[in-house]
């Protein structure tokens, strides 16, 4: 088979050169469940871009918590849904961030060129969309999505990806291409997490409790935190990924495994159970006082876990703070207790993906070196379904997860 039809992982062709089909990790509905299995390795076609879109040689991938979800079909079929919109594939290729190499530019692209060393951020959505001309935050647009799992189809887990211009950022050309993927999703989400929602963005002396530390959000607004002067501290689950936390900036660490009271808590009519229950998220936050050395609570929460934590990151949360949440990783059915979110003038706060401005906020960051990628797991893409099952496993690494698909070999690595 010619080189122009296809080519082998680890290879490239010609600069600006498109061969007619690539291999691609696939997921398709009738294998959703554990993706150990619903993710394959298949030939597909190479994407054609549209007038404001490119293509990528993708060189890595970032592996993120979206696709397994998008993996098992829960909590929604992302191929239904741009089926429902009159996309014609029946299957899904994910990946959210991605390092490479631009190969094709549609006729409307004027800010990249072929030959550009880029990285893509995952903020997708209409250019036309009336909210998206009207100049407001496109990432509340109706039309918004994230790139690699809801939006068009081709995301980064495969030999090329199609993203739209405005998604595409100059590589750090210190990082090494695995550095470069690794990071994108998590620190813009954390970007706009921290920042994104005045009046309750970070400021010297704020106190920031970072769930899940040590993992791909807590790794990246760790470093964030640390660098807008404010003092994090992470919740972590065993004293190993504590001190890699405090390496980044945390001021010191909670295990939350020396606590037992996680999950939804007993009714409020309940007396007993919820004397039992704030017993232990008086705990939790004593601790927070402990380690800070006096008694202030947290101004801003960073949240994903979701239904395990949100009652007590919404009790420790200081009065007029904000828990601010952009996943659900141990569960969507999380309780706020309203006595506190209303007398104490507390913000609940929802945060998905970036917006440009976010993005390149967070890009400028990693140019300068001011923030380690974290790129904690490297792997071969054939590794690409177990690098999901494991995360879905709660089988975590420092950092965040990578797979090689350009970069395979030795003079291709390091960028």
């Amino acid at each position: 088979m010619s080189k122009l039809d296809i080519v082998g992982i680890g290879e490239l062709p010609p600069l600006g050169t498109l061969p007619e089909r690539m291999l691609a990790q696939v997921v398709r509905q009738d294998r959703f469940g554990d993706p150990l299995t619903a993710f394959r390795v298949e030939e597909v076609p190479v994407p054609t871009p549209g007038p404001y879109e490119v293509i990528i040689a993708v060189m890595a991938a970032g592996v993120n918590y979206n696709n397994v979800w998008a993996a098992r079909g829960v909590p929604i079929d992302v191929i239904a849904v741009r089926q429902r919109a009159g996309a014609p594939w029946d299957f899904h290729i994910g990946g959210s961030d991605a390092s490479g190499i631009v190969y094709g530019v549609g006729d409307a692209v004027t800010k990249v060129k072929i030959g550009d060393e880029v990285v893509v951020h995952p903020g997708w959505w209409d250019a036309e969309d009336p909210w998206v001309r009207s100049g407001r935050d496109p990432m509340l647009a109706p039309s918004a999505r994230i790139w690699g799992y809801d939006a068009a189809n081709f995301g980064s887990f495969a030999q090329f990806a199609l993203a739209q211009e405005h998604q595409i950022l100059p590589k750090p050309p210190q990082l090494t291409w695995a550095e470069a993927a690794a990071p994108n999703l998590v620190g813009s989400t954390a970007y706009r997490m921290l920042f994104g929602w005045p009046p309750n963005t970070v400021s010297p002396g704020d106190i920031v409790l970072v769930w899940g530390g040590s993992g791909g959000i807590g790794s990246q607004a760790i470093q964030l935190v640390k660098y807008a002067g404010g003092i994090p501290v992470a919740v972590v689950s065993d004293d190993a990924r504590g001190e890699y936390c405090k390496k980044l900036g945390a001021i010191g660490y909670i295990n939350r495994r020396d606590f037992d009271h996680w999950g939804i808590p007993p009714h409020w009519d309940d007396a007993k159970g919820q004397s039992e229950w704030s017993a232990g998220a008086r705990a939790f936050g004593k601790k927070i006082w402990e380690i800070v050395g006096e008694r202030r609570n947290p101004k801003m929460v960073i949240e994903h876990p979701g239904e395990a934590t949100i009652p007590t990151s919404m009790f420790v949360c200081d009065g007029g703070g904000m828990v601010v949440i952009c996943a659900g990783t141990t569960g969507y059915s999380a309780m706020v207790d309203l006595r506190y979110l209303w007398v104490l003038q507390k913000r609940l706060q929802g945060s998905h993906g970036t917006n440009d401005d976010q993005a390149w906020a967070y890009n400028r960051l990693l140019h300068e070196g001011a923030i380690d990628p974290c790129a904690g797991q490297v792997l071969p893409f054939e590794d690409l379904a177990r690098a999901h099952h494991d995360m879905a496993e709660g089988i975590e690494v420092f950092g965040n997860r990578v797979v090689l698909v350009g970069a395979v070999e030795a003079g291709l690595a390091t960028g």
